[in-house]
This record gives structure tokens, sequence and C-alpha cells, in this order.
């Protein structure tokens, strides 16, 4: 059998389907690079395109598949990863022109687990210059184009990484999180995107925005598949001294268990105010589905939130601007005028304010710790907003005006200053048709019953499956 070049499959059934050798690994790498050829003048998801060594990674899969050699699901499966992830001898562009042709010499800690796992390499995915903003307009390799309506934003940082996936360009993607870049393009490009607990994941290896916040994780068309990637990409690294946890811990024995005994919470401040209508009433109607479904819907109190904006400021600004001191003292020109402007508001008046949101960061991730001892789960919207026209500046929401980039962090920043694991899922779509991300925040180490929540609702979600009009998704 081969595969439809159009059909978005999912990882689990890929698997079966390359286990059995109904198909091959070169069958579905040759696929999905016909289908990168044809979608990136539109999309602009990539930066590098690594075909002959997709190739060569789909042969070496393919004989050992023949030979009985099975590594596991993500053997032979195309993944692309965002660019500022190091690639041995492929080039790591992080987005930036300082960077446009850097190879690194090592793989990440993430890439060397990944292809151990069996997964062939697709290309390199582009990104908001050193992932420093949430737009993926990028001045150095262009911006990222949604699928579902191509005069809209991706979202970022990690547009190119939700673009493809959800255009079927790769079955799966990883992507960065600091304050929102896995789970604000998920949203907006209508797939999944998940960002583990802070420490998961290990950060070897990968361009730092903020070391305090930074995260990696997955993109992918279904929740059973993020459980199947995260699976190869957890646990502790000698080289990153915040990592913990087992290597390859099973997040999917639990997704089939539903929402019955779950508590889902609901925060009364904050993630309700000034947001779109067509979202209120989506990320409305999910929680409701929840409860239909068996879950316990209880409001609760979150004081801290209104000190979101300034504390991840203060620390994303003092932190990017260690990394970035050498270059935007020697080469400012080099950098994009959002980038750079950003970093230079920050200068050594500074510290102080770090030392400052330092000590307000213990206290808010408290305050989350406490509030997720009474519920399993946050249930709230990913953006106030559904994708942003590419040409936008700012946005209108009721009498309210405010920039893109604070109306796409809005939500997603608490997440990363409290260490939680977070997931954005489709939630339905907009009057004009675009893709509406409903937020799940779970508890410190938990991303079993996070993803657990998020299948059950994804099941019961009328719209599960569907995708851009010119992706034909595959079903099981």
């Amino acid at each position: 059998m081969s595969p439809d070049p159009d059909a978005g499959m999912t990882i689990s059934r890929l698997s079966r389907l390359l286990r059995r050798r109904e198909v091959s690994p070169v069958e579905v790498t040759r696929a999905a690079l016909d289908r990168i050829r044809r979608a990136q003048p539109v999309l602009n998801a990539f930066i590098t395109v690594t075909e002959d060594l997709a190739l060569r990674q789909a042969a070496r899969a393919e004989r050992e598949i023949v030979k009985g050699l099975y590594r596991g699901p993500l053997h032979g499966i195309p993944i692309c990863l965002k660019d500022l992830i190091h690639t041995r001898g492929v080039r790591t562009t992080a987005g930036s022109k300082i960077l446009r042709n850097f190879v690194p010499e090592q793989n990440a800690a993430v890439v060397d687990r990944l292809i151990e796992a069996g997964m062939v390499l697709i290309g390199k995915t582009n990104l908001h210059e050193f992932a420093y903003g949430p737009t993926n307009l990028n001045p150095h390799y262009g911006a990222v184009r949604n699928p579902w309506s191509t005069d809209r934003m991706s979202g970022g940082s990690s547009g190119g990484s939700a673009a493809a996936v959800a255009a079927a360009l790769a079955p799966a993607a990883l992507g960065t999180d600091t304050g929102g870049s896995i789970r604000i393009p998920a949203a907006a490009c209508g797939c999944v995107g998940l960002k583990p607990t802070y420490g998961r994941v290990p950060l070897h290896g990968v361009i730092p925005l903020s070391p305090s916040l930074d995260h990696v994780g997955p993109l992918c068309r279904c929740t059973e598949d993020t459980a199947l990637v995260l699976r190869e990409i957890v646990g502790a690294d000698s080289r990153d001294s915040f990592s913990f946890g087992r290597r390859r811990e099973s997040f999917a024995q639990d997704l089939h268990k539903g929402l019955r005994r779950l508590r889902i919470g609901v925060p009364r401040q904050h993630f309700f105010d000034r947001i779109q209508r067509d979202v209120r009433r989506s990320i409305l109607a999910a929680i409701g589905v929840m409860e239909e479904n068996g879950a316990e819907v209880r409001e609760i109190e979150l004081h801290l939130l209104n000190r979101t904006e300034s504390i991840s400021a203060a620390i994303i600004g003092a932190e990017a601007l260690i990394y970035h001191w050498r270059w935007l003292t020697s080469r400012p020109a080099d950098y994009g005028a959002d980038v750079r402007l950003r970093l230079e508001s920050f200068d050594a008046t500074s510290a102080a304010s770090y030392l400052q949101a330092r000590r307000q960061l213990h206290a808010y991730a408290n305050e989350f710790d406490r509030v997720m001892k009474s519920v399993h789960i946050l249930a709230v919207p990913t953006l106030p907003i559904v994708a942003p026209r590419i040409d936008a500046v700012e946005v209108e929401v009721g009498r309210h005006r405010e920039s893109v980039r604070m109306a796409l962090l809005r939500f997603t920043r608490p997440a990363n200053l409290a260490g939680l694991p977070a997931i954005s899922l489709p939630a339905g779509f907009s009057q004009e048709g675009l893709p509406i991300g409903l937020q799940l925040i779970g508890r410190r180490c938990d991303e079993r019953t996070l993803l657990r929540a998020a299948c059950a609702y994804e099941q019961a979600a009328p719209w599960k499956g569907r995708f851009p009009p010119s992706v034909h998704s595959s079903r099981d």
C-alpha cells in the first residue's frame, strides 16, 4: 500500500502500517517531501529541508524494520525540528542572520533521543528570530503563514513547526516554549502543542531565550501522538542540571480513562478578560463538554495573575540580554528591528528588576501549586483572539485595543512562570473558520493526567481530525 501524499496520517496509524510493512519509511518520507515542496512557497514553514539526510535515515529504518529490528512507534516517522535545536552537520540558524551559517558539531539531547527512537529528520522549521516573539514575522527568512488562511499569522515562535504539522507536512515537530511559543501557534494553526513541566525535557543543545523559562515540547495532530513523542524526549540529562526524571516514561497508558472523577478548575481572574466572543463561546462550550463527560468543574481564584507580564518581561529580558550581549554590541544591525529594540530596552538598571522578578516567581509558582491541590486541571483559552492578519500591529477586542504581541502572550505566560505542564488543542472555529485553542494546565509532573483530560475532550469534540481544506485527513 502507498500512502496518499495528501493524507495527514497520525503517528499512531502510520506506525502500525510501518511495523506491519504495509508502507515503507521511504514511501512515507518521499510523500512528506513532496508535500513540503508544494506547500513551502505558500506557507514558508521551513528554513532547511533535509531531503538527502531524510531519505538515508528512511532507508536505514526500512532495512531495520524488514529485519525485525523495530524500535517503536517513532521508527521511520518523519519529524521536523524548530531551527534553534542543534543538529549535527545540519545548519541551525535560530531564524537569525547572525547564525545563518552555523553548523553544530553535536546534536541537542532531544535530537539524539529521537534518532535513537528511529526518527527521520525531514527539516528545520522557521521561527521568530531567536524565538523572541509570538508572531513568526521573520525579517531574515520571511513570515510563516497560517494553513487555514494564508493572510493570517501562524503564531510563534514555533510557527513553522505548527504550520508544518497542521498542513500534514510532517506528523510531528518539536518546538520551544518560553512564554507560549508552542501553544500559541498550536492554537492559531489548529493542532496539539504541549509544554511539559519545567525540567522534564533537557535543554542541552537548544539555543536559549530565557533558561529559567525555556521548555522543549512536541506539536502533533492528536493527543495520542503527543504522548508518543513526549515519551522519547523526557528524562534527566547530565549536561542539563535543571533536567530530571526517568527516561521513556509512558504517557499513553491512561489516555482513554476518560474524565470521570477529574476536577477541572476555571479561574475567575485574567483568562476571560478582553477576549473575542467566538473564543469565549468555544471555550465555555468545551468546558461544558468536559462536564457532560464526567468532569467536576469548579471556579478557582488566582490572585497573582496581574503580575504575569511584569515578572515574565523582567526575567526574559535580562536572561536574553546576557546571551545576546556579545552580538548586540558588535553586530546590532544584523538583528531584526523588533528583536533588537526589545533587547536594547534592557540595560544595567534591569538587574534589580530581574532579582525582584525572581523572588516574585517563587511566590507565583507556589500559588499555582496551592490551587492545583484542589483540582487536577485548569481549563482556559490558549489565546484571547484567533490568528491575526499577517500585517496587523494591533487587535481590537470589544472597546479595548492592544498590540498583537501582548494579546498573543496574555494567556500562555502563566504556565511558564509556574513551571506547570500545559497543552493547547483544537476547541472549535470562529465565524471566519479560524481555529480556536483550548488550554489545559496540569499539576507539576502530572503530564499523564493532563494528556488523559485532553484526549477525553478530543474524542468528544465534533471537529476531531479536522484540518485545513487542502489536507485530507486519514481516519484510523
